[in-house]
């Protein structure tokens, strides 16, 4: 079946369609923003080709915290980074800014129709089942799990160490933590060794090697123009494209999901037969798919895409975030030094009270532990961005007046309905107006002093962040990211020393859908960045 026919058809209707709506809509015309390169793809070349956040800070600064951009054939979309605009999104509208129906998709086929794909009344169905697996108390049970990974992979190291001359060695971060969280993941969530970092021939270790890269990232203006047709095409054929059109990076996704189905298929198989043994008492989503209460029970292909989803936050988005954790500390001797006095005076504690682990306790009373997460969360968001669509007429309130292009002052957006919204968290992340005039540098001590940094509104669920995006559609296992975070940081700065390779001062922002490193020259080779590590020495 050839798809050039009806995607050219559709395109054609995209136009008559945009024409219809921009006569008959609000206009948000009047709201400052850069010119279109052209009339096809708008500004979306420069969106999507840049670094993560690249743009975002480029455009927030020329034209402000609201920036009206053109997708294909002339339609307006917003970046919003404004700190009021943002709560209103997440917290007080919710539902009324849904997923964009071609990010909906992009979901169904990564994670199946789960957490990440379900909207409205569906998502909150969803998410009461899922909630109690992901409170503060079930979070911190896992903190023995995470560090008992963070010093396997250790140990991995101090092999690599010991083998060479001079007791250094140059590690790839991205290879070795993304295998270690997603063991982590599955020891944790599921009870299940994958044991990615004993075998490089793990099967999902390898299908979601380099996922995101070669899906999403490095995308062609004709990938762009593609991708820009979807809203216009009707879900029955957009789920048979991306189910059947002859694309590699189709293809790629497609081969992947048979292998996490299968393994989901198989973690749920296993452990609902354990369930019945009266084992698997740590499963509790495994426990809501046996229940009787149909208002806490999930379809088995719900449970798939839900232990899919999970899989690849374990191995992708909290790798992610501890890759760029470790990069500045690397490049940042001094918070290296300050990290690791402050871990080994809390294990001198624990040891003095009879004790040889950290708890999620101690992380909670090391200050600056917790300024460093925090810091490197708010300075490399491994989500730079979320996708929205107003589901009805809104009104968008501001923390700043805007002046429009016409010369008048409003303190708030009127938006049509339909009308696509990028909600920009680096924008948010670097913004001045909260975080200080240092907002673009990289200072764990802002956190230290709270008073430096202002909240003009109450946006994300950690530190306002909006690392983690916020209200209905925040994400479900923030505690559980940030414990494996503290665990891994806590144990490789205690043992190792980070620095600089020279491949490490050339490291760019890969934006595929999450924002991966890679080194300029360098970006066909995938996500690396390689860091000399070496065993941090002690004091007598």
């Amino acid at each position: 079946m050839s798809f050039t026919f009806p995607l050219a058809s559709f395109a054609l209707l995209s136009v008559l369609y945009i024409v219809y709506r921009r006569l008959t809509n609000i206009s948000v015309a009047e709201i400052p923003g850069p010119k279109p390169e052209s009339y096809a793809l708008g500004n979306l070349r420069q969106y999507f080709q840049s670094q993560a956040g690249e743009i975002d800070f480029q455009w927030q600064e020329a034209f402000g915290d609201v920036v009206r951009f053109k997708g294909p054939f002339g339609e307006d979309r917003l970046l919003v980074s404004d700190p009021k605009a943002l709560q209103y999104i997440y917290q007080t509208a919710g539902y009324n800014f849904a997923k964009q129906t071609e990010r909906r998709e992009v979901s169904r086929l990564l994670s199946g129709r789960g957490i990440l794909w379900a909207d409205g009344h569906e998502h909150r169905r969803q998410r009461r089942i899922m909630n109690p697996a992901f409170g503060a108390k079930e979070s911190k049970a896992f903190v023995p799990i995470f560090s008992s990974y963070a010093a396997k992979l250790g140990n991995k190291w101090k092999d690599v160490i010991f083998a060479s001359q001079d007791q250094t060695s140059i590690v790839d971060i991205p290879a070795w933590v993304s295998r270690a969280t997603l063991d982590a993941m599955g020891a944790a969530a599921f009870d299940y060794q994958f044991q990615t970092l004993d075998n490089d021939s793990n099967e999902l270790g390898n299908a979601y090697s380099n996922l995101c890269m070669d899906v999403f990232g490095s995308l062609s203006a004709s990938d762009i123009f593609k991708q820009s047709l979807a809203p216009y095409i009707p879900g029955f054929l957009l789920r048979i494209v991306g189910d059947r059109a002859p694309n590699h990076r189709l293809e790629h996704l497609r081969k992947s999901s048979v292998v996490a189905i299968r393994v989901a298929k198989s973690l749920i198989d296993s452990k609902a037969e354990a369930l019945k043994l009266g084992k698997g008492n740590r499963d509790i989503m495994i426990r809501a798919n046996v229940s009787e209460d149909e208002r806490t029970r999930m379809s088995e292909e719900e449970m798939i895409s839900q232990l899919r989803t999970l899989l690849l936050a374990g191995y992708e988005t909290t790798a992610t975030s501890l890759t760029w954790a470790l990069l500045e500390i690397a490049r940042h001797t001094d918070v290296q030094l300050k990290l690791r006095h402050e871990i080994r005076e809390k294990e001198r504690e624990i040891n003095a009270r009879g004790d040889t682990e950290f708890t999620a306790s101690d992380f909670d009373a090391m200050p600056y532990l917790t300024a460093v997460i925090k810091e490197s969360l708010r300075y490399h968001p491994a989500a730079y961005s979320t996708y929205r669509e107003a589901v009805r007429d809104d009104v968008l309130p501001l923390s700043r007046p805007i002046t429009t292009n016409s010369g008048k002052i409003i303190t708030e957006i009127p938006v049509p309905k339909g009308i696509k919204v990028v909600t920009s968290i680096n924008g948010y992340n670097r913004h001045r107006d909260v975080w200080g005039p240092d907002a673009h540098t990289y200072n764990p001590d802002r956190w230290l002093t709270p008073k430096s940094m202002e909240k003009a509104a109450f946006v994300g669920v950690y530190g306002n962040l909006l690392s983690f995006a916020g209200g209905v559609r925040s994400c479900i296992g923030w505690r559980f990211a940030v414990l494996e975070l503290q665990a891994f940081v806590v144990e490789l700065v205690n043992t190792f020393e980070f620095s600089l390779t020279p491949e490490a001062r050339r490291v760019r922002r890969e934006a595929c859908l999450v924002m991966a490193p890679t080194i300029e020259g360098e970006v066909e080779k995938g996500s690396q960045l390689p860091l000399v590590i070496k065993i941090a020495t002690r004091e007598n």
